[in-house]
């Protein structure tokens, strides 16, 4: 084993991954990676570390939208909620936007449909500017106030679904693609 070139070939991946750090590159590198891999089902995962479904939901609370202003969660009580728990720093968040995102587009024409991207950035800008970026349409809210019970998640994403009835229909924890026919149907059903 030639051992100059051993220490080469690492000396040189530990520059390459230092420079993707320290440049702040490598969180969207890595969330692009996984969005591909979940566009072609190369991967699905499903991470549950805690199973909120079949509980009710707790509508205390308030949350600030992008324009700065306080929302109440009990404004959505009776409304099918899509909820994700996301920050800009967590690649797979990230990897599953794009997909969320498509999914926003097929049924927002619903007004008994409502979706809350909930940002967990210290920062709420740094969340906004992701956004506007991406040019993503789905509304976007930040934790500003603090979450509740039901809100409390031991990993992000975590994405649930609230039933029009008030219940926790769907929880998981971990990134997934909920851009298919049959989440879509799961939805609309509600």
């Amino acid at each position: 084993m030639d051992w100059k070139k051993e220490i080469k070939s690492w000396g040189i991946i530990l520059i390459v991954f230092a420079a993707l750090y320290f440049t702040g590159l490598i969180t969207p590198i890595v969330g692009g990676l996984q969005s591909m891999m979940l566009s072609t089902g190369l991967i699905k995962p499903k991470v549950l570390l805690e199973n909120k479904e079949n509980e009710p939901f707790d509508f205390s609370g308030r949350l600030t939208d992008m324009e700065g202003n306080v929302v109440n969660l009990q404004d959505f009580e009776g409304k099918t909620i899509f909820i994700n728990l996301w920050a800009t720093w967590c690649p797979p968040c990230r990897a599953e936007m794009p997909h969320i995102a498509e999914l926003y587009k097929k049924v927002s024409h619903r007004e008994d449909i409502e979706f809350l991207m909930i940002a967990l950035d210290d920062d709420f800008q740094k969340s906004k500017n992701l956004i506007e970026k991406k040019t993503w349409s789905f509304p976007v809210y930040h934790a500003s106030h603090g979450l509740n019970g039901a809100l409390q998640s031991q990993s992000i994403p975590t994405t649930l679904v609230v039933s029009p009835a008030g219940e926790i229909v769907f929880y998981q924890e971990g990134m997934s693609n909920f851009n298919t026919r049959e989440f879509e149907e799961f939805l609309l059903g509600l």
